[in-house]
């Protein structure tokens, strides 16, 4: 009587820990679910260092228009009022100077002056300059706007990086409760088998141990999950790198079908080469460097300037007439014959520059090159790791079952059941890092090519 009232009570903790051993961390019902593809956009729209960048774009859009100006005439206008009183000696010389033209004239002292006046100038020759400076600016503005799209590419990869850690961290905090449920039961049913005879106190002991130290797992894995949240919340730009109460974490989904097979590595490789925005800038800024050779050379061509004024000067009131008014024009030009070896000095300082610059495109493309060799491997290893860790779950978790039926009938060892747990604690842990290490394998794999900036 007293073995079949056991086993029923047994039994029945048996039927009721079935949910409890079940991992999960469910969000609230009202909770906002944040999926990578929604992290990312509000990364783009909320932290401070693409903003940055953004402003960087459109002070060299400004830069732009600041160099098409030279492309226009300058026209400035003056006007001057003044009040002069002269000294004893300078009023007798301007009378004397005065007189020598009119007897009769006469000199006011103080005495105010007006003038006015009015000039353009306008470069019709410069050496060519002018157009390869607006050209630079031109390469300089799509070289800042490739800057701001590496800056996008390198925080949506941080961004899935932190994203995926705390994918993991929340496994981790799920496999963590789970080993700490088995163990409760088990340590629930030893004191039940202690209560009618049938058990020792060490394996109560015993079990209690593994709960505390299951317990202890669950803190380690929420310190984890909590700190890549806050990492998270940071490059998402939320307020104070808070993480809202209201949202939760997509799940882990089952991988496709087609997660599991590897791309064409030259369809990646041709892209990577053609659309990394790095590589782009690297370009841009070549280009840059080639303009800069030719406007270091405009210097050994001359500049001609076309300029034109009219200036107008009243004494006493400035009610100015037309006759009160005088105009020149004139073409200027200036050509300069020596100057200590500068302009030399300076286009070779130029080529130097635009020779670094295309080493610098050299060594670029073979980096770029390199991070996609090295992601297409990554990718390959975390299928395999995902095909082997699944498979190796499996038998584990089925070893585990065996082992505590044949723990409950008498028939093996308290050491082999907390083995084949702590195995199988082992195995959904690596299962759990294979299923994330695949994800952020993949996406890896978009930030080599450049794909991910067109997600």
């Amino acid at each position: 009587m007293k073995n079949i009232l056991f086993s029923l009570i047994v039994t029945l903790f048996l039927i009721t820990s079935a949910v409890a051993e079940t991992p999960a961390v469910a969000p609230a019902l009202d909770a906002r679910i944040l999926d990578l593809q929604s992290a990312c956009d509000i990364a783009l729209a909320n932290n401070p260092s693409l903003a940055a960048a953004e402003a960087r774009v459109k002070a060299a859009a400004e830069r732009v228009s600041q160099s098409r100006a030279s492309y226009f005439p300058r026209i400035d206008a003056t006007a001057t009022a003044s009040r002069i009183n002269l000294s004893e000696n300078d009023y007798v010389i301007s009378l004397a100077q005065a007189k020598i033209l009119d007897p009769d004239a006469s000199i006011n002292d103080p005495g105010d002056y007006y003038s006015a006046g009015i000039t353009a100038s306008w470069i019709v020759f410069n050496g060519f300059e002018r157009h390869f400076s607006n050209l630079a600016t031109k390469y300089g503005q799509t070289e800042t706007k490739a800057a701001r799209d590496d800056a996008h590419r390198l925080l949506l990869a941080a961004v899935a990086e932190t994203f995926y850690r705390a994918q993991l961290g929340r496994e981790n905090i799920a496999i963590a409760e789970a080993d700490e449920a088995f163990n409760q039961r088990l340590a629930q049913e030893a004191r039940m088998r202690e209560q009618f005879g049938t058990g020792p106190l060490s394996d109560i002991l015993n079990f209690e141990v593994q709960v505390n130290a299951a317990r202890a797992s669950v803190i380690t894995a929420r310190q984890g999950y909590d700190l890549a949240l806050t990492g998270l919340a940071a490059l998402l730009g939320f307020e104070n790198a808070m993480f809202p109460a209201n949202m939760d974490l997509a799940r882990l989904s089952p991988e496709a079908t087609e997660r599991m097979l590897l791309p064409d590595l030259n369809n990646q490789m041709n892209y990577a080469l053609t659309h990394r925005p790095d590589l782009v800038r690297a370009d841009y800024t070549f280009k840059q460097a080639d303009a800069a050779v030719n406007v270091a050379s405009a210097d050994m061509y001359p500049d001609i300037i076309l300029s034109a004024s009219a200036t107008g000067d009243r004494v006493d009131d400035a009610d100015f007439r037309n006759d009160d008014f005088g105009n020149t024009v004139a073409l200027t030009i200036n050509y300069n014959i020596f100057a200590g070896g500068l302009t030399r000095a300076q286009i070779n300082e130029a080529r130097a520059n635009r020779m670094a610059a295309e080493n610098m495109i050299a060594n670029q493309r073979l980096e770029i090159s390199s991070e996609v060799n090295k992601a297409m491997a990554s990718l390959k290893a975390s299928q395999e790791q995902l095909k082997l860790q699944r498979d190796n779950a499996k038998l584990v978790n089925k070893n585990r079952e065996l082992v505590e039926k044949e723990y409950a009938a008498g028939q093996t060892s308290l050491v082999r059941l907390n083995e084949a747990q702590r195995n199988l604690v082992q195995a959904q842990g690596r299962l759990a890092l294979a299923r994330v290490s695949l994800d952020n394998a993949w996406y890896k794999l978009d930030v080599a090519s450049g794909r991910n900036i067109e997600k």
